[in-house]
């Protein structure tokens, strides 16, 4: 699959059905010894982070990927799911 293929596509958590972002907005971790996806980072959008001065992002590690469909990723991710703070 080329990555021009992913761009535009939905990313849906299974777990609970929620709409995480979309994959125009991702940043792609790249694993460049195996020449792989290793995650997908997601910009969290809303709240008053922004407004602080810092944002968070949600990781979602490749493997954490079950389906790519026509329109959207589907992906397994419970609550305790990884986000991190990016430093400025």
């Amino acid at each position: 699959m080329r990555l021009s293929e992913l761009m535009g596509k939905e990313i849906i958590n299974l777990y609970d059905g929620s709409r995480l972002g979309n994959l125009n907005d991702a940043d792609l971790l790249l694993d460049a010894a195996q020449g792989t996806i290793a995650a997908l980072i997601l910009p969290v959008k809303g709240g008053w982070i922004p407004l602080l001065g810092g944002r968070q992002e949600l990781i979602i590690p490749w493997d954490a990927v079950h389906k790519v469909g026509t329109e959207v990723v589907v992906v397994s991710m419970d609550p305790t799911y990884s986000r991190r703070r990016e430093k400025d």
